[in-house]
């Protein structure tokens, strides 16, 4: 290294003397919440508190890092790039001073899980349950997506995606829990019907996307006949329509078709001709470094899927 590299690199380090490293972990509570009130509950600040460590931030980094927008607050380019390196700088430190390694019965973090909708549906309660129970000053966050991007990981400070088995992910997956495919009807429909009975004499209740859920493509090659009768733009109001309206039959998968028969009555038959399997994996956001965190979490999920 030459010279006036080392110099370059000393100097770079020497600058941080003259910046109060205390504003780092309040500065990605703010961006990670975009809000000056979560931000400051997050860290344990008073509102006032936070607000001063703000404006200190800006002269520090000389960006307005959050600007309001309408009700709220967006952040700044600038800021959206900060999230992730600074989220692992933090992390990083974390282990070299060496902490105790994560005690889920002290920890205060926000736990977020992305996932869709459906998959919240089935696993959301039963996974708030355990975290109230094992890290009950801890916070667990559910964000509900449709399609997952590295935004999830970079702005939104998502620990785990839990995503379905036919999306594509850059990132290595874990299966979560398997699943499978069937069909669904009405309380009211025909007692006699089986399953093909059901898909082809009463009308569809089917998920608004660009493509049709895998099914419906095997029914297309054995040339079974259906009609479709409603759209709906969010999957898991397939399930909730059919329960509720009359007459009618969808295509769901069995974790949220069962799910939703706990809280409502609704008539579950299999799916009459043979079909892959399906399933929910876990897509791990790969700037998370704290790795006793990591297997907490990885175990609490598992135990979430098996108590389905």
């Amino acid at each position: 290294m030459s010279d006036e590299e080392q110099g370059t690199g000393r100097s770079g380090l020497d600058r941080l003397s003259s910046v109060n490293l205390n504003l780092l972990v309040p500065l990605l509570a703010l961006l990670e919440e975009r809000s000056v009130t979560r931000a400051a509950e997050r860290v344990g600040l008073s509102q006032p508190a936070m607000s001063h460590a703000l404006g200190r931030m800006r002269r520090l980094l000389g960006d307005d890092i959050v600007v309001r927008q309408g009700a709220g607050v967006r952040l700044t380019p600038r800021a959206l790039e900060l999230i992730g390196p600074l989220r692992e700088a933090l992390q990083q430190t974390a282990q070299v001073v060496n902490f105790p390694g994560f005690d889920p019965a002290r920890d205060h973090r926000v736990v977020t899980v992305a996932m869709m909708t459906p998959t919240a549906f089935v696993i959301g309660a039963p996974l708030a349950r355990l975290v109230a129970q094992r890290a009950p000053q801890a916070t667990l966050r559910i964000r509900t997506i449709t399609m997952p991007t590295d935004a999830a990981f970079t702005e939104e400070g998502v620990d785990v995606v839990l995503m379905s088995d036919a999306l594509a992910s850059p990132y290595p997956r874990e299966r979560l829990y398997d699943d499978r495919w069937t069909v669904i009807a009405s309380p009211d429909a025909p007692r006699e019907a089986d399953a093909l009975e059901l898909i082809t004499s009463l009308p569809h209740v089917v998920f608004d996307a660009e493509r049709r859920v895998v099914p419906y493509s095997v029914l297309d090659e054995h040339r079974v006949r259906y009609r479709v009768g409603q759209l709906v733009s969010d999957n898991l109001m397939v399930a909730h329509l059919v329960a509720r309206s009359s007459g009618v039959v969808a295509l769901q998968r069995l974790r949220v078709a069962s799910a939703m028969k706990a809280v409502t009555d609704l008539r579950i038959e299999e799916f009459p001709f043979p079909l892959h399997g399906v399933g929910i994996d876990m897509v791990w956001n790969p700037h998370l470094s704290d790795q006793f965190f990591l297997e907490w979490l990885r175990g609490l999920l598992f135990e979430a899927a098996g108590a389905l």
